[in-house]
């Protein structure tokens, strides 16, 4: 079973089955003056609640159900964002998960000063590209201070979403960015902002996530030239600001316990339907509705007010949001989301600016959340062969990028393999993706760069390197381009064919 975040006011992980209770209310906050409904004819059994502020019996299960059902697909990377800024509440101090993940309490950061390691379980589709950070923000604790160091040459990116995981700042390489401090605060704050702050990014959500992602190349003495760059990247609140750069000791971070982190199967469970709706209302006090959102924001109101007066409609929530439960853990599979490429790939082209495409956000949410916004990376996922067969590990596939066909990029690219659960298989050569970081790529006298993936391994050195490792089951090809040139942007560039050789 995946690991459990269960509730929106539980702070416990446990493991997925474990249902705890929670009364169907909303947080405390406005009420609108107008809520939304339908209108029913004469003699029917109920109405809905509210039409111009009238206020009928009750809602009936079938209208709460069709409702509760869009409400699902709509609210639940909102409710994902939530449950994981209450879990991190509990942290004392930045620190690790489990020695593996990087966290803190809301408004501060964790960094690694290494490759994510395979066990980790927090986020889906994790890369070992990249020196990773995590935090959270929340705005009712006040506006936070970012720190950014001088990275010279390397290739860095700060992702930073809202609570709908849009992105609202711009802050890495590829926008030429000052070091410096850079202010995060909710579009409500009005204070004086102190000299000293390069930057101010303003957002209208409670909660969001900060992803510092520094590139390193595998190598020892890329380890050793990246860690005092590591150390000089912090978030903090600005009551801590003071105008002079902090070093932080990230080698010798705390380690918390806890089975959330880690595991052998699927993501963390951020989203328990059984506490489902609980969690909603709170988020619809935490994110404001977007121009257009008025109507949807009242439909969902009005359910959650209906569930507050009668248990019927109550469990009904319950039962759609674990119905509807299933529709999105389709959407985990990567053939069944995004756009259309060549050879079976599939991709998208609005990570991290999904506005009203709510069916997409929850796709990616679900299936790779926390993805950056195109113009930082483009991504192409691969479910299937050449030939359109489930990729599996009693397959061996190759990969050929024709000479001067590489991904072309100003960051950096590569090609990772993912188990069923969109996770590292660990393996003896510790080899989870093959790209840019690789110095001992082999390349053909063709100029041509061909990847081996799955079968045994190969015995030949300059074979073995260009070679990864994929489980003995069904899995998955991840694309990354980071920075990505302009004919990836407008599709001229397209990923090559994954061939298979079964054996």
């Amino acid at each position: 079973m995946a690991n459990a975040i269960v509730g929106a006011s539980s702070v416990t992980p446990t493991r997925g089955g474990e249902v705890h209770p929670h009364r169907m209310s909303r947080a405390g906050g406005v009420r609108p003056s107008v809520r939304l409904g339908v209108v029913v004819r004469e003699g029917e059994e109920a109405v809905m609640s509210g039409v111009g502020g009238f206020d009928g019996p009750k809602v009936t299960p079938e209208y709460a159900s069709a409702i509760g059902r869009a409400a699902y697909l709509w609210g639940w990377p909102l409710v994902n964002l939530h449950n994981r800024r209450v879990f991190m509440e509990q942290l004392p101090a930045p620190g690790l998960l489990a020695g593996i993940v990087p966290a803190g309490p809301p408004g501060t950061i964790g960094m690694l000063r290494d490759y994510i390691r395979p066990e980790e379980r927090v986020v889906a589709c994790p890369n070992q590209d990249v020196v990773y950070g995590f935090g959270v923000l929340d705005a009712q604790r006040g506006p936070s201070v970012v720190q950014v160091p001088d990275f010279g040459d390397r290739f860095w990116v700060y992702q930073v979403v809202d609570q709908r995981t849009d992105s609202f700042v711009e802050l890495g390489k590829m926008y030429g960015t000052a070091p410096g401090f850079y202010l995060l605060a909710h579009s409500s704050w009005d204070g004086e902002v102190p000299a000293g702050i390069t930057g101010v990014f303003r957002h209208d959500t409670r909660s969001g996530v900060v992803i510092p992602r520094v590139f390193l190349d595998d190598t020892e003495q890329d380890r050793t030239a990246v860690a005092p760059l590591v150390d000089r990247i912090g978030m903090y609140p600005l009551s801590e600001f003071d105008g002079t750069a902090k070093v932080f000791d990230w080698a010798n971070a705390p380690s918390y316990g806890g089975d959330t982190a880690t595991g052998d199967q699927g993501e963390t469970q951020w989203v328990d339907p059984e506490a489902f709706f609980p969690a909603l209302g709170e988020v619809l006090e935490e994110v404001p509705p977007r121009p257009g959102e008025e109507a949807l924001y009242g439909w969902f109101r009005s359910l959650l007010e209906a569930a507050d007066r009668d248990t019927t409609i109550a469990d009904t929530l319950r039962r759609t949001a674990v119905e509807t439960d299933a529709v999105v853990k389709q959407l985990f599979e990567f053939r069944n989301i995004g756009l259309p490429a060549p050879h079976h790939w599939t991709t998208q082209r609005n990570g991290a600016a999904f506005g009203t495409d709510y069916l997409s956000r929850t796709a990616i949410g679900k299936s790779n959340i926390f993805v950056n916004t195109p113009n930082e990376t483009a991504y192409y996922y691969q479910d299937l062969d050449e030939s359109g067969q489930r990729l599996h590990g009693a397959n061996t596939y190759t990969v050929r990028f024709p000479s001067g066909e590489l991904p072309p990029v100003q960051g950096f690219w590569s090609l990772t393999v993912y188990n069923k659960h969109h996770f590292f298989h660990p393996n003896d050569l510790d080899r989870y993706s093959l790209g840019t970081k690789n110095q001992d790529l082999n390349y053909s006298d063709d100029g041509s760069l061909t990847l081996t993936v799955g079968g045994p391994a190969p015995t030949e050195a300059k074979l073995l390197a260009n070679w990864l490792p994929a489980p003995d089951d069904e899995f998955t090809l991840y694309l990354r381009a980071y920075w990505p040139d302009q004919t990836i942007l407008d599709g001229t560039w397209q990923p090559p064919s994954v061939e298979s050789s079964k054996r």
